[in-house]
């Protein structure tokens, strides 16, 4: 009978003063069913005290001396890996017990599977968040419906830690949408394998979410998906995709700068209207 391959992950936590969600993100972990993994934790210079707990043998902490933000985090949690493949978990979130072991069963027969996600439960302070029919995830060449939104969650995602090396990092310019960015570089080379059940809760409401502290997202989505109109890796429909979206976003930002009176970045993006519209 042949030997059954043990699937070594480490698990990377970047942490940035949330202590009070950090243990039960640990605690989510250690619970389990699959227990080849190890875990790091890097904290990205809280001042909390996050890093006063003792959480173990199995964990690496990693403690950063100045706040770099969430992309600088996950990538020196990845750079200071050692296993073959990688799973994300943010602090705030939490995991069933038997994430990591249907993940597992599934890359068993998949062998040639890059990365593996799943579904997840939406809270807000508690109450359940219904997600709307764009929010259904999928998997095979899902590079169209990654250009929409933010389809994967890093907290749902096994990786292969090659991919990092091939593709790059997060970009650690981007302050948010580091991920939808990283998706795109992701779903535009490789089909990715989608485990329809819910495996992770995430836990939302709380003021520190980056999505509460940036106004005009959809510029960072604009400067991720320009690249893609000249990416030979996509079909000629797909780089019209692009295309679309692009003008949409920026006609959705130039209104939004004149009616909150916010002109930053107006002028770049107006550039790249003019310039795509023709």
């Amino acid at each position: 009978m042949a030997k059954k391959i043990q699937y070594l992950v480490d698990i990377i936590i970047p942490s940035y003063n949330r202590k009070s969600f950090l243990e039960r993100a640990v605690n989510s972990v250690y619970n389990q069913t699959y227990k080849n993994w190890n875990l790091i934790i890097v904290d990205d210079a809280s001042t909390d005290g996050t890093c006063e707990k003792d959480y173990g043998d199995k964990v690496k902490f990693l403690k950063l001396r100045e706040n770099k933000g969430v992309s600088f985090a996950r990538n020196y949690g990845i750079q200071n890996s050692q296993a073959p493949w990688i799973a994300f978990l943010d602090s705030d979130d939490e995991w069933k017990n038997n994430k990591l072991e249907k993940q597992i069963k599934i890359l068993e027969k998949e062998k040639s599977a890059v990365l593996i996600h799943c579904d997840e439960l939406w809270l807000k302070k508690g109450k359940i968040l219904n997600q709307k029919k764009k929010h259904k995830k999928k998997g095979g060449r899902i590079f169209t419906q990654c250009i929409l939104l933010c389809c994967m969650s890093p907290s749902c995602v096994l990786i292969k830690r090659d991919i990092f090396y091939q593709l790059g990092f997060f970009r650690e310019d981007f302050p948010v949408c580091e991920d939808y960015e990283f998706w795109l570089r992701v779903s535009s080379r490789y089909r990715v394998v989608f485990l329809d059940e819910v495996l992770v809760i995430k836990h939302g409401g709380h003021l520190d979410q980056l999505s509460k502290k940036f106004f005009a997202m959809d510029y960072w989505r604009v400067k991720a998906l320009l690249p893609f109109l000249q990416d030979k890796y996509l079909s000629f429909e797909e780089k019209k995709e692009v295309k679309k979206s692009l003008i949409k976003r920026c006609q959705i930002l130039l209104k939004g700068y004149e009616k909150h009176k916010n002109f930053k970045n107006q002028k770049e993006i107006k550039d790249i209207y003019e310039t795509l519209r023709y």
